[in-house]
């Protein structure tokens, strides 16, 4: 079975999520006997190379930069060449655009959100995913010739299997792209939100923008990612890329801490997939409480600070 990955790139490094990408590949392929393929692209030949610590066994370069069109075409492209029997996509944005129309494309059976290998039985695979905003976990089938599995972010960690490596240009031809950029702003140094171990998230509680400080600093001393409740980013107070929720953004961080949210049903279909979940709440009867493995009743105020600065003295204890 050969299996393909797209590796996602940012800034000329790999992406977690493709790290996590070939490491799932590598898992399934050492049950079946398969090849490890990975499609990238906006990175260097000998940076591409260092895919082959996670198991690939080939790295096909594209040069510039595609957009989610030109990936679809680029993989289209790829599996029929290469005689692919297995996609295999992070489950993120970048994702959540390509898969649907590669399946559409090679009219390919998809399942998406996988949260644990594949297992097989005659010819068909088996996969477990989260259903119905995570409360409950569904088994589904797929059995067409070319299968593609979109796994959910952090459901595998990154495990080096060294290979020996090709890289090769390739150069399928691609379409003309039909997304322009209006306009890109990125600050530096910051968690990428859906690719963050950590997300310290806060809400209403906080009571305006000016008091968003005592997240940040909770947030750089764990080295996190910041989000936002639906709420905060409707009236401005945070940015829209940093709503998470079943309107926002999905994620599935290790750890996710809740500052001055109520728990919504909303919010919390977009981080109840999260490992370890707490709360920070000076209401007891909040419904967030419910959903957390620990938590907090006390003001944001009062116990962030103190968290901030125990997690400072333990980093400089060790």
């Amino acid at each position: 079975m050969n299996i393909l990955i797209l590796a996602e790139t940012h800034h000329g490094t790999f992406r977690k999520s493709a790290l996590e990408a070939a490491t799932y590949a590598r898992k399934i392929a050492s049950t079946v006997s398969g090849k490890v393929l990975a499609l990238t692209y906006g990175i260097e030949a000998d940076h591409a190379a260092s895919l082959g610590e996670y198991g690939v066994d080939e790295v096909l370069l594209l040069s510039g930069e595609p957009d989610p069109l030109g990936l679809t075409e680029a993989m289209a492209h790829a599996v029929k060449e290469k005689n692919i029997d297995l996609a295999v996509l992070a489950y993120n944005i970048v994702g959540r655009h390509v898969a649907p129309r590669l399946s559409a494309r090679l009219e390919a059976g998809l399942i998406s959100g996988a949260i644990e290998l594949p297992q097989w039985q005659n010819g068909t695979m088996l996969v477990r995913k989260n259903v119905f905003s995570g409360k409950a976990i569904a088994t589904v089938e797929c059995s067409t010739p070319l299968k593609i599995l979109a796994f959910a972010p952090n459901s595998t960690q990154p495990e080096k299997s060294p290979v020996h490596t090709a890289v090769v240009s390739y150069a399928p031809p691609l379409p003309v792209s039909r997304i322009h950029k209006v306009e890109v702003r990125e600050k530096k140094g910051e968690v990428s939100l859906p690719d963050a171990e950590i997300v310290v998230s806060a809400g209403r509680g906080l009571k305006g923008p000016e008091n968003w400080g005592i997240v940040e600093d909770l947030a750089r001393a764990l080295g996190a990612a910041t989000a936002c409740s639906r709420p905060v980013a409707d009236v401005g107070w945070r940015p829209h890329h940093e709503h998470v929720g079943q309107t926002g953004l999905t994620i599935r961080p290790n750890l996710y801490i809740a500052i001055g949210i109520s728990g919504a049903i909303q919010h919390l279909a977009g981080v109840n997939q999260s490992k370890v979940i707490v709360v920070i709440n000076k209401d007891p009867e909040a419904p967030f409480f419910k959903a957390a493995d620990y938590g907090i009743v006390g003001d944001a105020f009062e116990v962030v600070p103190k968290i901030t600065e125990a997690v400072r003295k333990l980093k400089a204890s060790t």
